[in-house]
């Protein structure tokens, strides 16, 4: 493998935190969308370790295309009963059989979901609650040879990816509400709230408005009048977490549950059975969730690869995806003097992944910071990465970083 050569270019933008206005959004962990990446990323760490362990190599699987089917639920103040379980269905390309060897796919793709929800959303039960529809199908010859080639694996696809580095204080911001309301101290001082939280911010100059949706559980609030109570209290909470971490100079309104309509019982109440509006109000598909990242911002560039769920040796929509943001990351950190930086990555399909089509930096110096003194570490540290391609899919294989 030659020595990448990244284009670098300074950009004639200001910095995003510096922009008139932001508009950043995080999906949480009980949002459909979320539980489809969280999910099919989880089946693609196990199939992974599955081909490691039975073939000693990764063979071709994609488990990026996934739909949680919302259900029905009869719900109200004191409880509720589920009418009709939630459909997850796990969808694209897998090996079942190499070199006389079967993999059971489908029974590590139920296991691996239900698994999953057992851990992060335990009021969900298989079988009552949810069911699994596994769709993973035999791929083509020609593209289940790309992980075994005799040399390092081949990109299986054309793709073009982003990441950026650092997160804004907006960014910042939006992220750290959601942990922190499906945080475990939060969750024991209200268990009655649920896991489907949504925070979108609004930020115009130092004015920052931001619009939060977090369910409460029906068994465990039993009237209107103790939902809007409950609401209150964590409205208070929340505004005061909000205002310790927005710093000084802007000026936050929090608003929860925004559709709410005293008067109205439980129309006018954000209810929920199980803590998620995939019960009954909102079905979820891979890659409309948070970037690796983990968050949408609108403003920033964005890649229409979803890395969740696909080949972690093969597959450069997932591996240049978290690449690129990892990347973009390592340059912020140790090149001294930039405000921000864009790291966009393309491939060929049939070329090998330590060899992408472009790689191309876009840096916003700090004031006495010239791009011809970091070019050099720039390209130290894309040369680098590259580098160890080889060890960075190992991680990739066992999920060792988040894509969602």
């Amino acid at each position: 493998m030659g020595l990448i050569e990244p284009m670098i270019l300074e950009s004639s933008r200001i910095a995003p935190a510096e922009e008139a206005m932001e508009i950043v959004e995080r999906k949480g962990l009980g949002h459909p969308d979320t539980i489809c990446d969280a999910v099919m990323e989880s089946v693609a760490v196990e199939l992974a370790q599955a081909y490691l362990k039975r073939c000693g190599r990764v063979l071709h699987f994609n488990a990026d295309k996934g739909m949680l089917v919302a259900g029905q639920v009869a719900c109200h103040f004191g409880g509720g009963s589920m009418l009709a379980p939630m459909r997850l269905v796990m969808g694209d390309r897998a090996t079942y059989e190499w070199k006389r060897k079967r993999i059971p796919v489908q029974a590590i793709a139920e296991r691996t979901a239900y698994k999953w929800f057992k851990q992060h959303l335990p009021r969900v039960k298989p079988f009552k609650d949810l069911e699994c529809q596994v769709e993973l199908k035999p791929a083509s010859e020609e593209l289940c040879s790309v992980t075994e080639r005799p040399q390092e694996p081949v990109a299986n696809d054309t793709s073009a990816t982003v990441g950026y580095a650092p997160l804004t204080p907006t960014e910042r911001l939006v992220f750290q509400i959601e942990q922190y309301l499906n945080g475990r101290s939060f969750k024991k001082e209200f268990p009655d709230t649920g896991e489907d939280v949504k925070v979108l911010a609004v930020r115009r100059g130092r004015d920052l408005s931001l619009t939060v949706a977090m369910p409460f559980l029906a068994p465990l609030i039993r009237n209107e009048s103790e939902y809007f109570h409950r609401k209150a209290l964590v409205e208070r909470v929340l505004t005061n977490f909000v205002t310790r971490k927005s710093g000084n100079g802007v000026s936050p309104h929090v608003f929860l549950n925004v559709l709410d309509r005293p008067g109205a019982g439980e129309a006018g109440a954000y209810l929920t059975l199980l803590g998620t509006s995939a019960e009954a109000g909102d079905s979820g598909e891979v890659g409309r969730g948070n970037r690796v990242c983990g968050i949408i911002s609108l403003r920033r560039p964005a890649s229409a690869e979803a890395a969740p769920g696909k080949n972690p040796v093969a597959h450069v929509g997932k591996i240049y995806n978290v690449l690129a943001q990892m990347l973009a990351e390592d340059i912020h950190k140790k090149v001294h003097g930039l405000l921000d930086v864009t790291v966009w990555m393309t491939s060929q399909i049939g070329h090998p992944i330590s060899s992408p089509q472009s790689v191309v930096v876009e840096v916003i110096p700090a004031s006495g910071t010239t791009l011809a003194a970091v070019r050099p570490q720039i390209q130290r540290e894309v040369q680098q990465a590259f580098a160890h391609m080889k060890s960075f899919c190992k991680a990739l294989t066992r999920g060792v970083y988040g894509v969602c």
